[in-house]
């Protein structure tokens, strides 16, 4: 990547809540926001404009460039250690789980994006990936969708896999690991399955937060 394409790359200063999209000290989700199965808040490391746009574009369709993962990750690792509210959160009970593609997308594509980001980060950090979601639902693109639609396109979405509830006693924390979060109607179903299970804590990562 050119220095000047480089430039062009902004990091993530303020965090959002993901219910009400306002600004929230950390991106923890406001007290008044939460509910018993809300996701904790969300942390996002670049501006999903410009050049990341169009990386994680190519990243995702055509031409499916997968050898983006080690660039991108460096992208995402950079901006999550500069947040020292999620850095402060990392223990060996926490884990990383991708949000699932539907099989038919993930037949088409050949990859999940979100896992191969999750597996950087897995070696950045240390962190275990559990793969442990399954989505049922084949969503449509979320773009052009108002926050309502978004909401009703993304619930039921995901069940867990039913090999997965022992595995996820050992975690008492998991960061849901995405692409891209906008309205974060997809995290907050996933978190919904993840706390329903058991996970006392869910915390959402992205590559990039679109504004």
């Amino acid at each position: 990547m050119c220095p000047k394409c480089f430039s062009y790359a902004t990091f993530v200063e303020t965090g959002f809540c993901t219910v009400c999209q306002k600004a929230a000290i950390g991106g923890s989700t406001h007290p008044i926001c939460q509910t018993a199965y809300g996701i904790d808040g969300v942390f996002s490391s670049l501006v999903y404009r410009g050049v990341v746009k169009k990386l994680i574009y190519q990243f995702k369709y055509k031409p499916y460039l997968t050898n983006l993962q080690g660039i991108l990750t460096d992208f995402f690792y950079e901006g999550l250690i500069q947040n020292e509210f999620f850095y402060r959160l990392q223990d060996e009970y926490s884990c990383f789980v991708p949000i699932p593609l539907h099989p038919a997308k993930q037949r088409k594509r050949g990859y999940n994006q979100s896992k191969l980001l999750a597996e950087g980060l897995e070696k950045r950090f240390g962190i275990p990936v559990v793969d442990c979601l399954e989505r049922v639902k084949n969503t449509k693109t979320q773009v052009g969708l108002t926050q309502k639609e978004r909401q009703e396109n993304s619930k039921d979405a995901f069940i867990l896999q039913a090999s997965s509830s022992g595995i996820l006693k050992k975690y008492r924390q998991a960061f849901l690991v995405d692409d891209v979060v906008t309205s974060g109607a997809t995290l907050r179903e996933a978190a919904r399955v993840l706390k329903k299970a058991g996970v006392k804590k869910v915390w959402g990562v992205t590559l990039a937060h679109g504004l």
